[in-house]
């Protein structure tokens, strides 16, 4: 599995303890923003995206979108603890594969629960869960303004697999995503969850509450299927209208016209960032 959000290492123990199992063309739309007539309409995708640890050259961009296979392309534009350097991530960079027609998606890499198994360098505890998600929203949003993402676009909150049975450390682990989301939202950024369809994902899905959970939800299940509907695991009603991803196969190494690069494939219907 590559080196994605955590290290492999970690992200291997992360998923060992909460016992998940891994099984081995486009639209683009304009919506009306959920939470206040001002926002920017949000920029839609639907159709196939992919993630890699490190964004790939822009040659490889160029390379991949002629082959016409993946639309939409997830970079890691932050978090302590982001498993990859990424020495191609740049505003320019992001600025020539929207100009080419990929439209991107903004991974954050956050502070991860107290439960997980895995060495994190950044966590947060019942405690700290509120001031470091507002650290960490402020955070994502200088990060994705400075490769030039502006208001509107969403910030996708990556929370790996944790015990989500364990009472404390969930409820602590909603406080951070809840204060995450609101911090986001008061500077007109939308928000998003990455997590497993086990696990993190779960926890958001399934909550009672939902004051200020994430608007759009990214689910990991590895089942090779590429729709974000058939197999949602949750109630039918939730995360309807453009707000769902899927990433269905992890560890793809694939060469499209001479570029190899190893991705994670993705079922996409959901916000993108909005480039300036």
């Amino acid at each position: 599995m590559p080196k994605h959000r955590l290290s492999r290492k970690n992200r291997y123990i992360a998923l060992a303890a909460t016992g998940a199992v891994v099984v081995a063309g486009a639209v683009v739309a304009a919506q009306t923003s959920m939470a206040a007539p001002a926002w920017p309409a949000q920029k839609t995708y639907t159709g196939r995206a992919f993630d890699a640890c490190t964004a790939p050259s822009l040659s490889a961009m160029k390379a991949w979108k002629k082959n016409a296979y993946y639309g939409g392309v997830a970079v890691y534009v932050g978090g302590k603890n982001r498993g990859c350097a990424q020495p191609n991530l740049t505003k320019s960079w992001v600025k020539s594969v929207d100009t080419l027609g990929w439209r991107v998606i903004p991974l954050y890499v956050g502070a991860q629960p107290p439960c997980q198994k895995s060495r994190n360098k950044e966590r947060f505890t019942a405690a700290t869960a509120a001031s470091v998600g507002v650290s960490n929203a402020n955070d994502a949003v200088a990060k994705a303004s400075a490769l030039g993402m502006k208001a509107g676009s969403p910030i996708y909150l990556n929370m790996e697999s944790y015990d989500i049975t364990d009472k404390a450390c969930n409820d602590a682990t909603l406080a951070y995503v809840r204060s995450f989301t609101k911090t986001l939202r008061a500077k007109t950024y939308r928000a998003g969850l990455y997590g497993f369809s086990s696990s993190s994902a779960k926890a958001i899905a399934t909550a009672k509450d939902r004051t200020d959970l994430p608007g759009n939800l990214w689910y990991a299940l590895w089942n090779g299927q590429e729709t974000t509907t058939k197999d949602w695991p949750w109630d039918p009603k939730l995360y309807t209208g453009h707000s769902r991803g899927h990433q269905y196969q992890a560890n793809s190494k694939e060469t499209r016209r001479g570029y190899t690069i190893t991705v994670d494939r993705n079922a996409w219907d959901a916000p993108v960032a909005i480039i300036g």
